[in-house]
């Protein structure tokens, strides 16, 4: 996804940074606005967050609205609630994995039957995209803490070069 993108921003590495974030952070643009779901962001706050000039915003938005596949793509993302932070307090599970080649399909259909064969409910999962981030991770919630009798299993696992428990 990210090379259909970048072709768009290849000279402009400001422009290039705000649309990684907008994808990163799932926030749409909108008759010339950014917004996060329903809720219309101002152009200062982004610009302190990202650390990028108000003009930057600008001239973003207008390259995405001006081509229609930008326009596609950016009109439709959606932020996500990654309940990686919160699994603790309601006594869930965490697993990080770290993968070998993160673009190597049936990581996460392997790690997955390890745990269907288990009994352990998936809750969520969520992959970085390998072309938006240098070291991405997958990262699956459970309904239940893992037992420590699985960690060997899920590190056999195809792809999975390492991983974290918590």
């Amino acid at each position: 996804m990210w090379r259909k993108i970048a072709k768009y921003f290849d000279k402009y590495p400001k422009r290039r940074k705000l649309a990684q974030k907008l994808i990163e952070y799932g926030l749409r643009i909108s008759s010339g606005k950014i917004y996060c779901g329903q809720i219309e962001l101002s152009d200062s706050k982004i610009a302190r967050a990202f650390n990028i000039d108000r003009r930057i915003i600008n001239t973003t938005i207008k390259t995405i609205t001006d081509k229609k596949d930008l326009d596609r793509i950016f009109s439709r993302l959606k932020p996500t609630c990654h309940l990686k932070e919160v699994a603790a307090e309601m006594k869930w599970g965490v697993i990080e994995i770290i993968p070998e080649d993160p673009s190597m399909p049936g990581i996460l259909a392997g790690v997955s039957k390890i745990l269907a064969d288990e009994k352990i409910s998936v809750r969520q999962s969520i992959v970085d995209d390998f072309e938006l981030t240098e070291e991405p991770k997958l990262f699956i919630v459970t309904e239940q803490p893992i037992p420590g009798r699985l960690i060997s299993k899920i590190r056999g696992a195809i792809g999975v070069k390492a991983l974290l428990i918590y």
